[in-house]
């Protein structure tokens, strides 16, 4: 299988971590919903193609994401790693209460820094999702455990249109301040471009926010989530969410179409000398794998430019 010719590029980090988000984000969407021994051996070939960081599933209420309703048999299907970060998502206290019942070491919450897919999403205005968050984070950092804190919308909102870096950086900043560890910014339709990418970072770093805490999360719906992944690197981010495969979308943003192909992501990477752990050649058969599962082909360039031919 090919592999990229290695030409680094002065001033990007010698390291990243792909926060890979295809078992959670990726499936959540899916029509049909996918077994729940499917999806525990999807987990364990991303975790065997050398991901460290595999968020898992989702302990939101079935009935609005049933694609999720398995999360502990899923949990309880999966063995634990050594050195392999698996957090889950917790919207809330009755997630919350599942997560450590469940024995979850590491949880996020998704937020959003507009009003309207606040409503939408999580049926709080932007300032009571705070009084939300704040006993789900409290109740993980009092245990010395980790927390991610997801902004959603950080770009553009399809009701909203654009939204103005200031807001953002009063959402991010005002979830960091309520303990979480690590932020991921969430370019939930896919409309963002290099310089306001950098425009969101520098806002953030001047407003006290350590981009080294900071994950980007760019969707590719107008083809720029590499584009936009590379400027977050020049900036110093070194955190990555990505899909395998480039699975995902947002159950709650018809606009939003798939994640940032964790393939094309390591491909990139790679290329520019950056290491990451990951075996390209495993991952890409993980996603012709699951694809198979799903009955259609994976949307990554680089799975169907590496996936050997029948």
């Amino acid at each position: 299988m090919r592999e990229p010719q290695v030409v680094p590029l002065d001033g990007l980090p010698a390291r990243v971590t792909v926060y890979e988000v295809g078992p959670r984000d990726g499936l959540q969407n899916e029509k049909a919903i996918v077994p729940v021994e499917v999806k525990a051996e999807f987990v364990r070939r991303l975790v065997a193609s050398g991901l460290t960081a595999v968020e898992t599933t989702s302990f939101v209420h079935p009935t609005w994401v049933p694609q999720l309703a398995d999360a502990e048999a899923l949990l309880a299907a999966l063995p634990a790693y050594d050195g392999v970060r698996m957090p889950v998502l917790v919207p809330n206290e009755r997630g919350l209460v599942r997560a450590l019942d469940a024995g979850v070491r590491e949880i996020a919450v998704f937020g959003s820094a507009t009003e309207t897919f606040a409503r939408r999403n999580l049926n709080r205005t932007v300032a009571e999702q705070y009084e939300m968050f704040a006993p789900v984070v409290a109740a993980y950092r009092e245990r010395d455990l980790p927390v991610r804190a997801y902004v959603s919308m950080c770009f553009g909102d399809p009701w909203e249109g654009d939204v103005p870096v200031p807001q953002v950086v009063e959402v991010c900043a005002r979830m960091m301040a309520l303990g979480a560890t690590e932020l991921s910014l969430g370019d939930t339709i896919g409309v963002a471009n290099p310089g306001h990418t950098r425009a969101l970072l520098t806002a953030l770093a001047e407003a006290g926010v350590d981009l080294g805490a900071v994950s980007v999360h760019f969707h590719d719906t107008y083809g720029q989530a590499l584009a936009n992944t590379l400027e977050a690197l020049r900036c110093g981010v070194t955190s990555v969410d990505s899909s395998a495969g480039g699975l995902g979308g947002c159950p709650y943003a018809e606009s939003a179409t798939g994640n940032l192909a964790t393939e094309d992501l390591v491909w990139m990477l790679h290329g520019l000398g950056i290491e990451t752990g990951v075996d390209l050649p495993a991952l890409v058969a993980t996603s012709v794998w699951m694809a198979e599962q799903l009955g259609r082909p994976s949307p990554s360039r680089t799975v169907a430019a590496l996936a050997p031919r029948g």
